[in-house]
């Protein structure tokens, strides 16, 4: 790139660190993709969920960060966790977009942070220091009521929306937490179908429950064939498990 340039040796070095912090700090790119790993360890009571981000081999060495962790517990029962395309799951637990959500914060924001200019300029017969004093405070004030807002906001959603929502799941028997699991992911396929935006979820879905008795068991998974046509295939694949176990 800057082979044909007269660069100095500061300048070269400098260079040669940024490149090399592209692939050694926390900087991932568009491009980088993720694995949630879920289950129970041995000595785990409640599940475990860790997730990561990936972004290729350096050195020899996987570049990943972890970006989540989530322990159930018996302070926490429950919880839903969306990854990648995950608006629709929060728009059903939050009970509004999450797009239109920040937008219309973001919106509000501007309109707190220009009311205290407009207000001043009705008012006559003030001189600078006045209107600049009369503003600063407006100002304050101003930030304090979006904080207001803001708060009540998260905790009216909290309150009627998601809370709700994980008392539920808390309780719900394991077949009834992989049809809502499904149904997440049949949202965002039909929501991505009928958009302008890329198909990056689509049907068939598989399905699996992870239990501390019963360990990892398909609920629902597709095939590469028809399975109708192949009986073989399952007759053999069962014949197989049934030698593993003598």
């Amino acid at each position: 790139m800057f082979v044909k340039l007269s660069i100095s040796k500061k300048s070269s070095e400098q260079l040669n660190e940024i490149s090399a912090s592209l692939f050694s700090k926390n900087l991932f790119s568009s491009s980088a993709s993720g694995i949630v790993i879920a289950g129970f360890g041995e000595k785990d009571v409640f599940p475990v969920l860790k997730s990561f981000s990936l972004e290729g081999i350096v050195n020899d060495m996987l570049k990943y960060r972890e970006d989540r962790s989530l322990d159930i517990r018996s302070d926490n029962p429950a919880s839903i966790s969306a990854f990648a395309q995950k608006e629709m799951v929060m728009a059903f637990m939050d009970g509004i977009d999450p797009s239109y959500s920040e937008c219309s914060e973001n919106y509000l924001s501007k309109i707190f942070d220009k009311y205290p200019d407009a207000i001043v300029k009705r008012i006559p017969n003030l001189s600078e220091s006045e209107r600049k004093d009369i503003r600063e405070n407006l100002k304050r004030e101003s930030n304090g009521l979006f904080k207001d807002y803001h708060e009540w906001g998260d905790n009216y959603r909290r309150q009627n929306h998601v809370n709700p929502i994980i008392d539920m799941v808390a309780v719900l028997p394991k077949d009834e937490l992989a049809v809502m699991a499904e149904s997440f992911v049949h949202l965002t396929s039909f929501k991505r179908k009928i958009t302008m935006g890329a198909e990056t979820v689509s049907e068939p879905i598989d399905v699996a429950v992870i239990s501390k008795g019963d360990g990892f068991v398909w609920i629902k998974r597709k095939h590469y064939f028809k399975p109708e046509l192949n009986p073989h295939f399952f007759s053999n694949y069962y014949r197989e498990d049934d030698n593993e176990e003598e």
